[in-house]
């Protein structure tokens, strides 16, 4: 798991070996980025969205600067999960996630755990408007 604010990379290819998996959240915004552009030629990439991570996610310096393109990233997390394209497929493949985050995480999270405090009876109301 990569979650720094970091402007250059910090984890380098030599480092990865196979079978290793990457979850990238830190590169939240333009020009951010952590890992080493050569490990991401080498893997399986999948992002949450591809518009976003495009402009804002672990992708985005790369893309930038040509090292990458729009055919390097293997899929969006949502055809993986509805089985339109596999995930891994071998114990030897180098795997990244680019999660730059969704409303619709932070929508589903908020209604899980509305749900569960009013299952458990804790937490107060409050009058926002």
């Amino acid at each position: 798991m990569t979650a720094t604010p970091s402007r250059a990379p910090i984890v380098m290819g030599d480092w990865v070996e196979p079978g290793m998996h990457f979850n990238c959240i830190g590169a939240d915004a333009p020009g951010k980025e952590e890992l080493d552009p050569s490990i991401l030629k080498r893997a399986k990439i999948v992002v949450d969205d591809w518009e976003q991570a495009s402009h804002s996610g672990e992708i985005n310096v790369p893309l930038s600067k040509g090292l990458l393109s729009k055919s390097d990233v293997w899929a969006e997390i949502g055809e993986v999960v509805a089985g339109k394209k596999a995930g891994r497929v071998s114990d030897r493949e180098i795997t990244v996630f680019v999660s730059t985050g969704l409303a619709i995480q932070d929508a589903v999270t908020a209604d899980l755990t509305y749900r569960r405090a009013l299952e458990r009876g804790i937490g107060r109301k409050v009058k926002v408007v």
